[in-house]
């Protein structure tokens, strides 16, 4: 039974010349989306990279302005969210990402520049704004292009993508510390910003030439006119409206979409706070035994991404073989947020022991698989609004990432402030309130997703019998 069921999920029936299809638009959509969130979770880790690498002697970094740098950063990207995914509806996305990209590249240069942590508040709440294109901006691409047994897969490879340029960006600057420190009068960690915003040029470039848009308005010349008419039947035909109505936020703000995913979304994205607030290099940084050296506190923490990578293509393959059970990532979530936060508890009872050091590291990396909740949940979100409109599936999926960032911009200076390492203990038990919630809270949208199909479903079989019904008459 099990294997007939594999060889079924890995041999798919497809219609003349869908299979072409679908190989054009996974080399041209999905080599732009991953470079360009791969550069974009680059820059988002070589912060932290440079704070540990001589950043924070050479500006004087003092308490938490680390974390308001990041909170600057977040509050951007958090105002970006819906104007950027409503500007998909305006203007062409092989325009408006490279566009983003260049923006976001640019400052990223700028910030080699800097004198002072204040100088940085600046340029990453600006770069928040431009950056806000890329992560649910593509997700609502990969919705508008894939089918519900495609989307899965390339939602994963996509955030995988990001989390190779986290793990990435620890050997870069490694490398950076050790070949161009001192070189031209720059320390390293400058370097690290110049070099990381150069590689935003060519990205942006090749989209800007061969981004195939969406299905209704591509004008790739690579994909044939029956290529682009296959591309448009493939997925749910629905009518669209202009977003700039009081008849569409209407609908936005009573909708179970709305409510049910982004209130998913705020509280999975906080447990991806061990990571995203880079608490490993923070605790290695802060050990209260022994110093490591730059390369070590660079190269140590990549394990954390190397996890989630293979953790994210896991559950996004195993839930597309599963028809789309996106839902059994909050269970494995929550249990691993619980888990992991009480191995650091008691490791943080005897500091001095080198078991202590070996149970948080392993707890750190462990805890890195919650990572696959980006690519299942918003995989989630497009297979459930599949037969909406677009411009609200595009603000429902930015309202995800609103509704986490807004929360984050605050949450992560009250629980992981950097003045909190080694142990952050706050941390760790909010992190066990969130895996609870997030368990909690799946259960119920679980039941309202599975039950608004079954509703739609009826509703399908009625209006076929009443089409034959006044066929006959």
């Amino acid at each position: 039974m099990l294997s007939q069921r594999v060889r079924d999920y890995l041999h798919t029936e497809y219609q003349p010349g869908e299979a072409t299809l679908i190989r054009k638009i996974d080399f041209f959509i999905l080599t732009f989306c991953c470079l360009s969130y791969f550069i974009n979770y680059l820059d988002r880790s070589n912060l932290a990279n440079a704070y540990v690498s001589g950043m924070r002697e050479d500006l004087g970094f003092v308490g938490n302005q680390l974390n308001v740098i990041n909170t600057c950063f977040t509050v951007g990207y958090v105002l970006g969210q819906i104007p950027s995914n409503l500007s998909l509806y305006y203007v062409k996305p092989r325009i408006w990402f490279p566009s983003m990209m260049l923006l976001w590249g640019g400052l990223t240069m700028v910030t080699a520049s800097v004198h002072s942590p204040q100088s940085i508040m600046a340029i990453r709440f600006f770069q928040g704004i431009f950056e806000a294109s890329t992560f649910v901006g593509t997700h609502y691409i990969l919705g508008a292009w894939y089918t519900e047994r495609e989307l899965g897969k390339r939602s994963g490879i996509f955030t995988a993508s990001g989390l190779a340029g986290s793990m990435i960006g620890g050997f870069i600057q490694t490398g950076i510390h050790s070949s161009l420190n001192g070189r031209s009068g720059l320390a390293g960690w400058r370097w690290l910003f110049i070099i990381d915003g150069l590689l935003t040029i060519p990205v942006a470039a090749y989209g800007f030439f061969f981004f195939p848009d969406t299905p209704r308005n591509t004008s790739a010349f690579y994909l044939t006119e029956d290529e682009k008419r296959l591309a448009v039947i493939r997925v749910p035909v629905v009518e669209e409206h202009s977003p700039i109505t009081l008849r569409f936020l209407k609908k936005v703000l009573t909708s179970w979409y709305w409510w049910g995913f982004v209130m998913l979304w705020v509280i999975a994205g906080e447990t991806e706070s061990f990571s995203s607030n880079s608490l490993l290099a923070l605790y290695l940084k802060s050990h209260p035994t022994h110093k490591y050296t730059v390369s070590q506190l660079n190269n140590y923490p990549t394990g954390v991404p190397a996890v989630g990578i293979v953790s994210t293509l896991f559950w996004a393959t195993l839930t597309d073989f599963l028809n789309g059970k996106r839902y059994l990532v909050g269970y494995w979530i929550g249990i691993v947020g619980i888990a992991t936060s009480i191995m650091i508890l008691v490791a943080s009872q005897h500091p001095t022991s080198s078991q202590s050091t070996t149970v948080v590291m392993a707890a750190y990396y462990i805890a890195g698989s919650v990572y696959a909740c980006q690519a299942t949940f918003f995989a989630w979100c497009n297979d459930s609004m599949r037969h909406e409109e677009h411009v609200f599936r595009a603000v429902v999926l930015a309202g995800m990432n609103l509704g986490n960032n807004a929360v984050n911009a605050w949450w992560s200076i009250i629980f992981y402030g950097a003045s909190e390492a080694p142990w952050f203990n706050r941390g760790m038990w909010a992190m066990i309130a969130c895996s609870i919630a997030l368990a909690i809270w799946t259960v119920i949208l679980q039941y309202t997703d599975r039950r608004n199909k079954k509703m739609r479903d009826i509703e399908g079989v009625n209006g076929s019998l009443s089409i034959v019904v006044e066929g006959k008459e």
